[in-house]
């Protein structure tokens, strides 16, 4: 919704610093995507290996 109002201002005053507010809105968003996007890997990562780890000591306790 800010980025809207940032947008909207900008084209109703033509004010460059407007503009480039809404430039740093849209980065910020970039970057919280991207953090959110590296977190599902890393967590998706954490699963895999806690799912090999179970796998493995299911297989151990077998041998003994």
């Amino acid at each position: 919704m800010i980025k809207k109002i940032a947008w909207d201002a900008f084209k109703n005053t033509g004010d460059i610093n407007t503009f480039m507010e809404f430039k740093q809105i849209q980065n910020i968003e970039n970057n919280i995507k991207e953090i959110q996007d590296i977190q599902k890997i890393t967590n998706m990562s954490v699963e895999k290996i806690e799912d090999n780890n179970d796998e493995i000591g299911t297989n151990n306790s077998n041998i003994d």
